[in-house]
């Protein structure tokens, strides 16, 4: 059949909005499938063309030449290019693409076109598709390219639209070479700011090193080499840019670009500089674009078209940087793709939703919808059983359509919900469609414009998979996951009703109908997977055989629905391969196996009657024949049971005889990219196909074209298909009218289903007694589902149906069983009121043993479960404590715990360790080693040198004193430092420092062995101090006991953090849930309660031992302790008689007991003191002990402070050398970095180079011909006169003037373009020059007319002149064409040179860097960071911060801060020395004129003094005094009278003294008087103090409000005199302020200080 047949495309619709492309200025082209389509915008005439390979990938399409290129989807694809409308394939070109090509673009300034593929290689090249030659290829720089579009003014330039980048290709010439060099235009930042490309920091040598050593760019930190590092680098550390969507040229060479951040771009090409038209952060921007991605983009006459928000589209206008929106058209769709015709004259839109519409804006600004396909992958399809031929598909959205014979859309409803299968009816007008939710759908199709829905039924709770129409339209079968299949009847007439169902062994994977007019029966074929099968595959075949007649009866289904083996028969058949889908013919089946891609046929025994129908028939292949290359596969047998058609992933259409499988036709219908083949149908008579494909949304109409000696067939089919229409027309006359006179569906969702007639019954939940419940409460468990199918509707009705025959049966039963529930319920009410013993447990009471025991295995099965899962819970729990207590626990050496103290919260902390791994024991022993081994090297060498002397001797021990001055920690002076240290200063290589880094490990690993070894003893202290402290309260405790005090112990014990042991154990105690015992353990606690009853009955009473106990209080001997126990007895009498009826001797006894009894007391009381005393020395020793073991715990505080100090130290220390090293790689990495990029750069400079070389000999070479044509011209030129010597000068003078004459072709060209058209053709040397010459040459026949000829000119002559001008003419357009490829050749090698003078230019700049990163590794080697301790004094440094900046400070030896200490100190002191003496000589002036001026003073006074005295008036006894000679005797006379006064006083003071003591007696005597009354008073002073005191209860009981009125008035006086005497004080000191303010002024005025003479 392959060579007698062909498969032609009828029609193909389908749109996915991939591309779509103008092919001419009426014509657009899209992909549909594996097919391109092509619609014509004024006729709407639809034309196909089939790939000619597998599948459409990118797609491109050039107006103006009406060329059109695509790729196939295949690997190593091929693009081919064809011309229109002919569809003549131009070219194949097969590049390097491995996969697939992502972007295709053509070029209006030739036979160009430009391709990108996708990976691995990401190549863009460029084609010359007339000769199918790549003319210049760009590997690995296509990587996100989404779109490639050339320049319409430049065909040498192209854009590259990636996913976040944009790239200007532009295309170098050279003669015939051609070379892609990229622009990558810097797009600006999110917020629209411009972000310059992050550049390496080339590093100079500078004046001071940083003090964290050189800064590296982020490449050698993180370690990358190479261009990614750069490209990873530069996105890591660079702002987020914008993201490109569309471009498109200008008419001036310029870019347009739209990003989905609502920014709009322009970008000069030949500049590469990036404007911002359109910012939407701005505040002045248009509203209505800030929410435009700007989707789509494409410039006209007024402006440039826009994709704005949801479906919006506006015409833009932009001057400069303001932009307007002059035109808004909107759509009921969003659109996303926007371009023009190529004559500017049609503006197309599209949108993903599968509409196309047109705007000419030169005739009006309406819109026109060209397509309304809608979009979506196609599920099913299928033709229906007229003669109209129309096609019936539904989409996944729930879309069904009607289409006509040539694939125009008729009418189409939306179901609104998502749809699973589809099939047409052959007796009337209607299809059914079966959805996702389980119902089938039954669609009136007899009005096509306006398809409607007329009836549904539920069937499934899953999806329907199949519904399938046997060929003479009496039933409707389905099939869905569940096993049922459904038999309706598909007689409107009959109302689609439900005949009944049957159930197969397992899902079901295909089915099938065959049946034939002479036999009444209908033979339907099951494809199941078996009962537990849940894979795609199945090997059991079961088919059903129905009759035709006599399904209505009441024994054709039994009361649930189901079909009695009476009227279906059942045949199970078994095939040894799993199958993916089969199909019943004529006693044969048709299967296809994806396990061995193979298509069977299996024949049908025919003899089934002796079979039973539970038995299954092994069935053998008859024949097998190799299937698709790529399944699963689909069959389905043609209407006349002749041909098999088969469909598969591959995208491949198969038609094959029935009988001969091996010959078949083949179409590729659709891509096996996009899923292949989804379904197949073929018409009524056989001869058009239809296919739905997977993913790509495209639906296929074939016609089958048979020749030769297989028509015979054709005609078969035309017969059977006339054969079938005749007889079921009389069926589709009848039944059809019946359909069309159906209502509508109900107006609410088409999904929905019918609602039950039973009342929905709404389940409660309520807490009922066990004796209080009935029946109802049951009742309450059950109720329907929201959404009852038909057999669950079917069963309720037959359960309404038994309740209402057994209603009577059932009454009575209910009445019987509640009186037997009233007497249980009795008998429970009863048993609770029963004692324990005859109680009886609640379960006893069950009659439903059957259902406790259920009920019982569900809850065990329930405990099981939980059980399991809290057991894995603990496991999992288990291992997660095992894994951390072997990594944090077990794997410790020294575990971690602290010390509290007793009387504080001071705590105390050792330093958990792990033990030393191998390979650090190693290291440290190499290391140790190798420092032997340095200083036995360095011990030898002092040793040998003779010349030392002992100064030398001392400055070596000077350097030891200092390096161990700066070792930079205090683990020396703890003791723990390691004798094999480097020193600081002399860590040059990174060897030495891994190894200082290895030896201070080692020094902080014995800083901490040490302080733990001191902790462990502080710990054992401890615990040791608390056995004694136990033991004194223990003691202590006794005491109380026995003193019967109730005093609260103080008893200290290890916390948690001091046992952290006790962590990984858990205590009974700290269970708050009851602990779950198994049966054994309960078994064993059992029998150990029973042992200790039997212990106990077996000891029994024992009376003489109660007696012993009785007697001596259970002791032997009387103790010391028990003195406070003991009690003596007092005689009987005393508590039988009076003291009165004592006898004497009873007086005796109870004297003695008294005494007794006086004596326990005191002996009572000596011991209770002592056991006081005892328990206050306990108590003391307790405190005294722990006080001192605080101490102790503060000195090891003390020790851990310093050892932590040691080790952050040691730590720093290590910090820093780790940082060098690390430092040090990063300055490696950034040489290694610097070295491959000069390397490359060096390669690369050779390349050019060479290129150089090679262009400059071609430029040389081509420069030679270029000279000689002009030289060859220039001839002609000269040899004009000669060829015309025989004619007459003036002949040839004018002759020469028309050989000089040229005619005006650019000016006529200009004149004959398409003003229309914004981009105009551009000539270009290589390409156009050709055209040029032949314009020329043809324009010069004008100019060679005969009528041209001047006057007196022979005809031959005038022929020789013209073919002398055409050779001028000829080497002209010769010279001029070779002059442009010249200059641009010279060009091409100038910019060559421009490279290599650029890669010169790069190589000096590396090698620069690389030299001076030379000299800064050098000097951070040599410049090493040193820690250095210095105490407080010694740090000169100004601290702002918390911390010191010693940038730029200097570290210098002591004694030189000790010389300029002592230089100072001297200065200082000749400094004083001269201040004092210039403040002594100073002293002395001001001393000298203090003395001058005073005796100037004194001087004053004495003159004045001298004044006074002359001036002074003296009385007669001054001047007698003054006169008088003998002063003796005047002496003599005034001393005798005083001795006379002396005398007479003396006297007078005797008799005084005695006067005052003759009182003194006097008032002795008194005295004694008053003694004696005070004797007297102090008797009445008792009853004095009573009759006061009571005095003053009455006062105060009378007065008191009087007097605390009086004290608060006394208070407040009090109150005021406090505050007048502050305000005073107050002014007093203010006053006395001011006084002294005023003294010290007059005293500083009057006696200056000492300091403000020396300022003065």
């Amino acid at each position: 059949m392959d060579k007698s047949g062909s498969l032609e495309v009828r029609w193909i619709q389908g749109f996915t909005n991939k591309s779509i492309e103008f092919v001419d200025n009426k014509t657009v082209c899209y992909p549909s499938g594996s097919h391109i389509c092509f619609l014509n915008l004024e006729t709407k005439m639809q034309s196909v063309l089939q790939s000619p390979g597998r599948g459409i990938g990118a797609l491109t399409a050039n107006g103006n030449n009406r060329i059109f290129a695509f790729s196939e989807q295949k690997l190593s694809p091929s693009i081919f290019v064809y011309i229109f409308p002919e569809f003549q394939l131009k070219n194949e070109l097969k590049g390097t693409a491995q996969l697939d090509y992502t972007s295709l673009t053509l070029s209006d300034g030739g036979p160009y076109l430009g391709c990108c593929s996708s990976v691995p290689d990401h190549t863009i090249t460029v084609w010359n598709w007339e000769n199918a030659e790549p003319i210049c290829t760009q590997p690995q720089a296509g990587r996100d390219v989404i779109s490639l579009v050339f320049n319409p003014l430049n065909w040498l330039q192209l854009c590259a639209l990636g996913a976040t980048s944009l790239t200007i290709w532009n295309i170098e010439k050279s003669a015939s070479l051609h070379v892609l060099k990229s622009s990558v235009i810097e797009l600006p930042a999110t917020d629209g700011s411009f972000v310059e490309r992050l550049v390496p920091t080339s590093h100079t040598v500078s004046d001071k090193l940083a003090y964290f050593g050189p800064e590296m760019p982020p490449s050698a930190i993180a370690g990358l080499k190479g261009d990614k590092a750069e490209n990873i680098v530069s996105k890591l550390c660079t702002k987020a840019r914008l993201t490109p969507t569309a471009i498109c040229w200008t008419a001036t060479s310029e870019l347009y670009v739209g990003c989905a951040e609502s920014f709009l771009l322009r970008v000069d090409a030949e500049t590469l500089s990036v404007s911002i038209p359109f910012n939407p952060t701005t505040a002045d921007a248009i509203p209505e674009l800030r929410q435009s991605n700007f989707q789509g983009l494409t410039v006209n006459k007024n402006g440039l078209i826009v994709l704005g928000k949801e479906s919006e589209v506006h015409c833009l206008q932009i001057k400069g940087t303001q932009i307007n929106i002059t035109q808004t058209w909107r759509f009921e769709r969003p659109v996303t793709t926007v371009m023009y015709s190529p004559d500017y004259e049609t503006l197309l839109l599209s949108s993903n939703t599968g509409q196309i519409y047109m705007l000419n804006l030169t005739r009006s600004d309406e819109t026109v919808k060209v397509l309304d396909v809608l979009s979506g992958n196609f599920v099913a399809a299928a033709l229906l059983h007229t003669d109209k031929k129309i096609c019936v598909s539904v989409r996944d959205s729930g879309e069904l359509q009607l289409w006509s014979p040539d694939g125009i859309c008729l009418g189409s409803l939306s179901l609104q919900t998502e749809v699973t299968s589809l099939a047409c009816c052959p007796i009337a007008q209607y299809t059914a469609v079966g959805t996702a939710s389980g119902n089938v759908l039954f669609i009136d199709l007899n009005r096509e414009q306006q398809p409607r829905l007329v009836h549904q039924v539920h069937l499934y709770h899953t999806p329907v998979d199949h519904l399938v129409f046997d060929q003479g339209g009496h039933f409707l079968l389905t099939g869905a996951s569940d096993s049922h299949i459904y038999v309706l009847d598909a007689k409107p007439s009959k109302r689609f009703s439900v005949i009944g169902y049957t159930v197969v062994p397992g899902p079901i994977l295909s089915l099938s109908t065959q049946g034939t007019r002479d036999r009444e029966q209908v033979k339907v074929l099951a494809l199941c997977s078996g009962e537990g099968g849940k894979n795609h595959d199945g090997s059991l075949l079961t088919v059903l055989s129905l009759p035709v007649r006599g399904l209505e009866g009441p024994d054709c289904v039994d009361r649930h629905g189901c079909l009695s083996t009476r009227v279906l028969q059942v045949s199970r058949y078994e095939v040894p391969h799993p199958l993916k889908s089969c199909v019943l013919g004529v006693s044969e089946v048709f299967a296809y196996c994806h396990k061995e891609k193979t298509l069977l046929r299996f024949t049908l025994p025919q003899d089934t009657d002796s079979v039973s129908s539970q038995q299954v028939v092994q069935l053998k292949p008859e024949q097998e024949v190799r299937g698709h290359p790529l399944g699963p596969v689909s069959l389905v047998l043609s209407p006349h049971q002749l041909w098999l058609a088969s469909v598969g992933r591959d995208g491949l259409l198969r038609i094959r005889e029935a009988a001969s499988m091996e010959r078949y036709i083949e179409l590729q219908c659709h891509s096996s990219r996009d899923g292949g083949v989804r379904c197949v149908s073929f018409s009524a008579d056989s001869q058009t196909l239809l296919t739905a494909g997977f993913k790509d949304g495209s639906l296929v109409c074939t016609n089958l074209r048979i020749k030769g000696g297989d028509a015979g067939k054709v005609n078969e089919a035309t017969q059977y298909s006339q054969t079938m229409d005749h007889s079921l027309k009389i069926i589709f006359n009848t039944e059809n009218p019946i359909l069309t006179d159906w209502p509508e569906w109900g107006q609410g969702s088409p999904c929905g289903t019918e609602k039950s007639e039973e009342s929905q019954v709404s389940v409660g939940f309520e807490t009922v007694d066990v004796t209080e419940q009935d029946d109802s409460y049951n009742s309450l468990l059950s109720a329907p589902p929201s959404h009852p199918t038909w057999l669950e509707n079917r069963r309720e009705a037959v359960m309404k149906e038994d309740n209402e025959q057994y209603s009577e049966t059932k009454k009575n039963l209910r009445k019987t069983i509640k009186e037997l529930r009233d007497t249980i319920q009795e008998m429970m009410r009863e048993n609770d009121s029963l004692p324990d013993i005859e109680h009886l447990e609640q379960q006893e009471f069950n009659l439903d043993v059957e259902e406790q025991r259920r009920l019982e295995a569900m809850v065990e099965e329930e405990v099981t479960r939980v059980r399991n899962e809290i057991k894995w819970e603990i496991l999992e729990k288990c291992y997660l404590r095992d894994v951390l207590k072997r990594e944090c626990w077990d794997s410790m050496k020294v575990k971690g715990k602290a010390i509290k103290a007793f009387h504080s919260e001071h705590e105390v902390k050792n330093y958990p360790l792990k033990a030393r791994t191998e390979k650090e024991m190693e290291d440290l022993r190499r290391v140790q080693n190798m420092r032997k081994l340095e200083k036995a090297a360095c011990t030898l060498k002092k040793s040998t040198n003779t010349t030392s002397t002992k100064e030398e001797e001392r400055g070596e021990e000077g350097h030891e004193a200092e390096s161990a001055a700066v070792t930079g920690s205090l683990s020396a002076q703890l003791g723990y430092s390691n004798p094999y240290l480097h020193d600081q200063f002399s860590l040059q290589t990174t060897e030495q420092r891994i190894n200082q880094i290895i030896l201070l490990q080692d020094v902080i690993y014995r800083i901490k062995t040490a302080f733990n070894a001191d902790f462990e003893a502080v710990h054992r202290q401890k615990v040791q101090e608390l056995n004694r402290v136990k033991e004194r309260n223990r003691h202590i405790r006794g005491i109380v006991l026995e003193l019967d005090m109730t005093e609260k112990l103080w008893e200290p014990s290890l916390t948690i953090s001091e046992r952290p042991e006790r962590l990984l154990t858990v205590d009974d105690s700290e269970m708050t849930a009851e602990k779950y015992l198994t049966p054994e353990q309960k078994k064993e606690e059992e029998r150990k309660k029973l042992e200790e009853q039997r212990r106990l009955a077996a000891k029994g009473d024992n009376p003489r031992d109660r007696a012993l106990d009785d007697m001596m209080d259970r002791v032997l001997e009387v103790k010391k302790e028990d003195i406070l126990k003991m009690e003596i007895p007092p005689p009987e009498f005393v508590l039988t008689k009076p003291g009165i009826h004592w006898s004497e001797e009873e007086k005796k006894v109870y004297k003695e007991y008294e005494k007794k009894t006086k004596d326990l007391s005191e002996e009572k009381e000596k011991y209770k003191k002592s056991l006081e005393t005892e328990m206050k020395k306990l108590q003391a020793s307790t405190k005294d002990a722990t006080e001192r073991f605080d101490e102790t715990l503060t000195k090891l505080f003390e020790k851990k402070v310093k050892c932590e100090m040691a080790i952050y130290q040691e730590e720093l220390k290590i910090t820093y050398l780790v940082y060098s090293v690390l430092v040090e790689e990063e300055i490696r990495n950034r040489e290694l970095e610097l070295k491959l990029k000069l390397e490359k750069t060096v390669a690369h400079k050779g390349e050019i180079e060479e290129d150089v070389k090679r262009h400059e000999e071609e430029v040389e070479l081509f420069h030679e011909t270029y000279d000689s044509t002009v030289a060859e011209d220039k001839v002609l030129d000269k040899e004009f006169r000669k060829e015309f010597f025989d004619v007459p000068s003036h002949v040839v003078d004018q002759l020469y003037k028309l050989f000089k004459r040229r005619p005006r072709v650019q000016k006529m060209r200009t004149q004959t373009d398409n003003n229309s058209n914004l981009f105009k053709e551009q000539r270009l040397c290589g390409s156009l020059a050709p055209d040029g010459l032949g314009k020329m040459l043809k324009a010069m026949e004008e100019l060679d007319a005969p009528e041209n000829i001047p006057e007196g000119l022979s005809p031959s002559i005038w022929e020789k002149f013209c073919q002398v001008r055409r050779i001028k003419v000829e080497s002209e357009q010769k010279v001029k064409v070779k002059a442009l490829t010249l200059a641009e050749m010279q060009a091409f090698l100038q910019k060559r040179r421009d490279e290599d003078k650029a890669a010169q230019q790069e190589i000096k700049n590396l090698s620069d860097e690389l030299e001076s990163l030379h000299k800064e590794k050098n000097r951070f080697l040599m410049d090493i960071m040193v820690q250095v301790l210095l105490k407080q004094g010694q740090v000169e440094v100004s601290t702002t911060d918390l911390t010191a900046d010693y940038t730029d400070s200097v570290l210098l030896h002591r004694s030189v801060v000790e010389d300029h200490n002592r230089t100072i100190r001297t200065l200082g002191e000749q400094k004083i020395a001269s201040m004092v003496e210039c403040k002594d000589f100073r002293k002395g002036i001001i001393q000298l004129q203090w003395e001058h001026k005073m005796m100037e003073m004194q001087i004053e006074d004495l003159n004045n003094k001298a004044r006074d005295i002359q001036m002074l008036r003296l009385s007669e006894e001054q001047q007698d005094y003054l006169n008088k000679t003998d002063r003796d005797s005047s002496v003599s006379k005034q001393v005798s009278s005083l001795e006379k006064t002396i005398a007479f006083q003396e006297k007078t003071h005797q008799q005084s003294v005695q006067h005052r003591i003759n009182k003194i007696k006097q008032l002795k005597r008194h005295a004694a008087k008053k003694a004696e009354k005070n004797v007297n008073v102090e008797q009445q002073l008792p009853s004095m103090h009573v009759t006061v005191a009571e005095r003053r209860h009455i006062y105060e009981a009378t007065a008191s409000e009087e007097n605390q009125a009086t004290k608060t008035e006394e208070r407040y006086q009090e109150i005021v005199q406090r505050k007048n005497l502050e305000d005073l004080v107050r002014a007093q000191a203010e006053e006395l302020a001011l006084l002294w303010a005023e003294v010290e002024r007059l005293r500083m005025k009057n006696f200056p200080s000492l300091d403000q003479l020396k300022h003065n």
